[in-house]
């Protein structure tokens, strides 16, 4: 436990893959600042400039990583005029740049106590261009949180109501009483998640074991929703509530995204019994 009572943790979420040496140079860095830290890599294969992705992985890994700093690195500003800040909560820190990828994990633990810019060039390494922030600006200032450095150190406060908000999107109801939602995240299984609740679906008129209609790319289909993937019979679409609580599209050991080429953002519709399409919204859900 440092002396801010934060414990020495780095959780390192970034879109820079393994092909590069990118991950091994800010967790080197990391080191070379606080080597009493642990680093925790949550994932490194989010797309390629995808900052709508991150903050969903982050949304659904924050509640259990074990404090200390979060770093989350997928910044396509980078070297413009965006702030790289560092975000204080109850018990943790985050670090990243202020492009909305923060902002859902930050309210998800309830809040932010306060915010600083990290402008103090006494905790950057010396950058031989603008493009590493990752490298230069953030994992130095994670580190030296780790480490113990109070966050007002690395630069100016600023209103954390001025942070950049996340951009997830957030289901609507049809007033014919269809859940209109999207695909959040598709996993490594092709499984898709939905930004729709169980307790939505079943207020809506949904029953377990039952059917739901579901619209999604000019196509429709009927969907079981079940407790868990192996109720599904071969070939059958079924809804189950997953791992985050949140209803998923499943095949039982095959691909949903793949046998219909959905992709996080894709829109879906789920049609309980009685429910219906009218084209018309009755707004959030």
């Amino acid at each position: 436990m440092t002396e801010t009572g934060v414990p020495p943790f780095v959780s390192f979420l970034s879109d820079y893959g393994h092909a590069d040496e990118f991950v091994g140079v800010c967790k080197a860095v990391i080191a070379s600042f606080a080597p009493e830290a642990t680093v925790i890599d949550i994932t490194h294969d989010v797309p390629a400039f995808d900052v709508r992705a991150a903050s969903l992985a982050l949304v659904r890994s924050v509640q259990y990583l074990p404090g200390g700093v979060v770093l989350a690195v997928v910044d396509p500003g980078v070297g413009t005029a965006r702030r790289a800040i560092a975000v204080e909560v109850d018990g943790a820190y985050f670090v990243g740049p202020d492009n909305g990828l923060l902002a859902p994990a930050v309210a998800m633990v309830g809040g932010a106590r306060r915010a600083v810019e990290c402008t103090n060039s006494e905790f950057h390494l010396d950058a031989p261009g603008p493009t590493f922030a990752g490298r230069d600006v953030f994992a130095p200032v994670a580190a030296n949180l780790a480490a113990g450095v109070p966050i007002t150190e690395f630069g100016p406060e600023i209103d954390p109501v001025t942070l950049l908000p996340g951009l997830v999107g957030l289901p609507r109801r049809d007033r014919g009483g269809a859940l209109i939602g999207e695909i959040w995240w598709v996993d490594h299984f092709g499984n898709c998640q939905l930004n729709i609740d169980p307790e939505e679906l079943a207020a809506a008129g949904a029953t377990l074991d039952g059917p739901v209609e579901v619209h999604f790319a000019n196509q429709t289909r009927v969907a079981r929703w079940v407790h868990t993937y192996a109720d599904a019979k071969p070939s059958e679409l079924v809804i189950v509530v997953d791992s985050y609580g949140l209803c998923s599209l499943a095949f039982d050991r095959d691909s949903v995204a793949a046998e219909w080429n959905l992709k996080a953002g894709s829109s879906v519709t789920l049609v309980p019994p009685g429910a219906s399409i009218t084209g018309e919204e009755e707004g959030p859900s």
